[in-house]
């Protein structure tokens, strides 16, 4: 069977599923709306939880220094005002009335020690990579901040914006993630691991106190059962979660609303470089060149999806055009060939090697893994497949236990520093993201220059040239930019998502007057 009739079959079983359903519906959670979220956070507390839960919940406890706006440009938050009087020192004017959780208030020295708790090796944590250019901090008040850099960091604030970053209360340790305290718009009640993270609402947060009293993250990583959920009425709303083929078929359900645009979400696919077979570049080339994109984003996304070519978005400035990148689409022809010229010709069976990708075990990535398998199989790669839940899974990828992997890029792949994060010789875990060792001299160095260069155009050709040795050395495989798809029932109104697919929207979000 084709994966064009697999994705159809898919669809038909998930319809199939649905109408014995008509008409039977449980009763909702008063004064508690229902998120289904795949898994559960791998921890709560943002200067340690990498993964897509912890960052979006994360960032719903947490207020970060300051907030990315809908074009990715920092704005004042935590944060009211900044000057950077000299290239190497920054002074940040900090928000007063500001409390955290349990009563105590937010002033610099919360800042101050959260920024040193990333720095000092109190914590196992891949994100102090990111704050490598502060040499110090110290707050000559309670509301003054004043970091002291090495050198220019054009990405700083950046990575003290949402999601990223979440001032946290002088002291707090590595046991923080296990009961939060931050001073977001919500406030963490409980979490049971492979169950649910039920947070309410902060009677006190100073940005708005927010409509919804209390938010249950349920977790079920299968996506039919999220579907069934949502049909019954026992979950109020989905981001991302269920398939494309899902959604098509409860395009028509009286009692759902579903909101469909533009993401800048990243599905991506990468290497361990330092295996015997992936460490040659051939290798990786010829599995870039076997992936056809087209039928895979038509069958399994119902066009709601568009290739990517880049770690970065579509429209961001720094982001390599098609014409200034070196052409690995679709060529099976041209894998076939760099398969043979690296030493594997295909055997009696048609096949060359042997590889194993490792997945998560949400319906959507082993679908597609499904798939790679397939293309794959045309230019001789045996693909064997290993799907896990989603802590194992996360605990091989972030410890190197691995040939191929498959995730979601969400967020940080906003803004250029994405690339000293994934693919610097620095950034191997636990600094940073570059989980597949790959190693290349040059792209250090036009990392670091472009780190420091202030001027934009300037850091563009650095970011370019960067993007087209990535490309040409296949680090990774960037597949596609998903839709943000959020679908909920109409007993929750004012949603409105943003191309992040950060959870913000539950901050307006607000149930019915019949539903409280």
């Amino acid at each position: 069977m084709s994966f064009r009739s697999a994705a159809k079959e898919s669809a038909f079983l998930v319809l199939a599923a649905l109408l014995p359903l008509t008409g039977c519906h449980s009763k909702p959670e008063p004064n508690t709306v229902v998120m289904v979220i795949e898994s559960s956070p791998n921890n709560l507390d943002l200067r340690i939880g990498t993964d897509a839960q912890s960052e979006r919940i994360g960032a719903l406890i947490f207020d970060p220094l300051v907030r990315k706006d809908d074009h990715f440009n920092p704005q004042p938050w935590i944060a009211e005002s900044w000057q950077q009087p000299e290239p190497t020192r920054m002074v940040f004017h900090i928000r007063h009335g500001v409390t955290f959780h349990d009563g105590r208030p937010l002033q610099a020295e919360d800042v101050a020690y959260t920024i040193r708790s990333l720095q000092d090796g109190s914590l196992v944590t891949s994100k102090g990579a990111s704050l490598n250019s502060i040499t110090s901090v110290e707050t000559p008040d309670d509301y003054t901040l004043v970091m002291h850099l090495k050198q220019p960091d054009a990405s700083l604030l950046f990575n003290l914006s949402d999601g990223l970053f979440g001032i946290v209360p002088r002291g707090s340790g590595k046991e923080l993630g296990n009961a939060p305290i931050g001073s977001g718009p919500f406030r963490f009640i409980s979490q049971v691991v492979d169950k649910d993270v039920v947070l309410e609402r902060n009677p006190q947060s100073w940005s708005g106190v927010p409509k919804l009293e209390r938010i249950r993250f349920a977790v079920i990583p299968d996506a039919v059962t999220t579907a069934l959920e949502l049909r019954k009425g026992s979950a109020d709303i989905a981001s991302n979660v269920i398939t494309q083929d899902m959604v098509w078929a409860m395009r028509n359900e009286k009692n759902i609303v579903i909101d469909v645009g533009p993401g800048s979400i990243l599905n991506y696919i990468n290497f361990n470089c330092t295996d015997p077979l992936l460490k040659r570049r051939e290798v990786r080339q010829a599995i870039a060149l076997a992936i056809d994109r087209a039928p895979v984003i038509h069958a399994l996304f119902r066009d709601h999806a568009r290739p990517a070519a880049s770690l970065l978005p579509n429209g961001h400035w720094a982001q390599a055009t098609a014409t200034e990148l070196p052409d690995f689409s679709f060529n099976p022809d041209r894998a076939r060939r760099l398969l043979d010229s690296a030493g594997f010709p295909a055997k009696a069976d048609g096949t060359r090697l042997t590889l194993t990708m490792k997945t998560s075990t949400d319906e959507t990535t082993r679908l597609l893994a499904a798939i790679l398998q397939q293309q794959l199989r045309g230019v001789g790669i045996d693909l064997q497949l290993r799907s896990n839940e989603f802590g194992t899974f996360y605990a091989d990828v972030t410890k190197g236990a691995f040939q191929i992997y498959g995730l979601r890029w969400i967020g940080s792949n906003e803004d250029p520093d994405i690339f000293r994060y994934t693919a610097s010789t620095k950034s191997f875990p636990p600094k940073g993201a570059n989980r597949g060792h790959y190693s290349n001299p040059a792209v250090d160095a036009l990392i670091a220059s472009a780190a420091i260069e202030p001027d934009q155009a300037k850091r563009r050709v650095l970011y370019v040239r960067i993007q087209q040795i990535l490309a040409e050395d296949a680090a990774g495989v960037n597949l596609w930019y998903l839709d943000n798809t959020v679908i909920h029932s109409r007993r929750v109104t004012n949603i409105h998502p943003n191309p992040s697919a950060s959870y913000d929207f539950l901050r307006e979000a607000e149930l019915t007057q019949e539903a409280r």
